[in-house]
């Protein structure tokens, strides 16, 4: 098992390599990662991702207090909304937010990623729905994003930019690596005519394929709300499922009896 520090070290490795892919500018972006249930390190506000060394990380509670902190720094102001995640995921280890180019395009345009247009895409990721626009550091964002935490291993956020959790810092960073790809393809293949999307018989085998394979983490392969009605599935639904980032009460409130018996049903 890796030491604190060796962790905060890693935390400073993928700062890097979001910062130098261009996914932040400036001092943009935040990471954090679980020791246990009620210990979490995380970037601090005010520094650029991209020249962090350990001293930088800081240590929260559970409830984003600081436990341990170097002179000078201070935890994320967005850290309510890794917290929000791990609070309800238990099952994530790390999460990472960042202001990728093209998935923040899409974010800002407000357009889900939910074509169907690459099966490596389709395994890891399913859809990518949209939160609703939440004021940065308040708990706005993270009760936008709550609503899609059973579904879902990555989120866009309105005007906002995107965010990934997954078992690992390195998966997390590599989901979040995913949605920026899948993002500029989309983007491209339409400055082309538009994309050739999969058809919905080739989704369902992807489907079919990534739970041969046992693939972690939440996905419409299993959790799609439409699918769990006999819809068809959030790549299908042409974005007017809870993929499209606006669900009203009523939805809420249908997502979230869906995910009591989903999450009964796995017990």
């Amino acid at each position: 098992m890796a030491t604190e520090y060796e962790i905060k070290k890693q935390i400073c490795e993928i700062g890097k390599r979001i910062y130098n892919r261009g996914m932040v500018a400036s001092n943009d972006g935040n990471i954090s990662v679980k020791l246990n249930d009620n210990e979490f390190l995380c970037t601090p506000t005010g520094v650029s991702k991209g020249f962090m060394t350990p001293e930088y990380i800081c240590k929260v509670d559970a409830e984003g207090k600081v436990l341990q902190a170097y002179e000078g720094f201070k935890p994320s102001s967005e850290i309510k909304m890794h917290m929000r995640v791990y609070k309800e995921r238990p099952d994530v280890m790390s999460v990472v937010h960042a202001h990728p180019v093209y998935a923040t395009s899409f974010a800002i345009a407000g357009i889900p990623l939910t074509d169907p247009i690459m099966p490596e895409a389709v395994i890891a990721l399913g859809c990518v729905p949209i939160a609703e626009y939440g004021t940065p550091s308040t708990e706005e964002i993270p009760d936008a994003v709550s609503k899609y935490l059973q579904y879902y291993d990555a989120v866009l956020l309105e005007n906002h930019g995107a965010l990934a959790f997954s078992d690992s810092l390195l998966n997390a960073y590599h989901k979040m690596e995913s949605v920026e790809f899948y993002a500029q393809l989309l983007y491209q293949s339409k400055m082309l005519g538009g994309p050739k999307p999969l058809s919905e018989a080739q989704v369902q085998r992807l489907y079919e394929i990534r739970r041969q394979f046992g693939i972690k983490g939440k996905h419409p392969a299993d959790l799609c709300p439409n699918a769990k009605q006999g819809k068809p599935s959030c790549h299908s639904c042409g974005g007017n499922c809870s993929c499209g980032g606006h669900a009203d009460a009523d939805d809420a409130a249908l997502i979230a009896e869906i995910t009591k018996k989903v999450l009964a049903s796995l017990k």
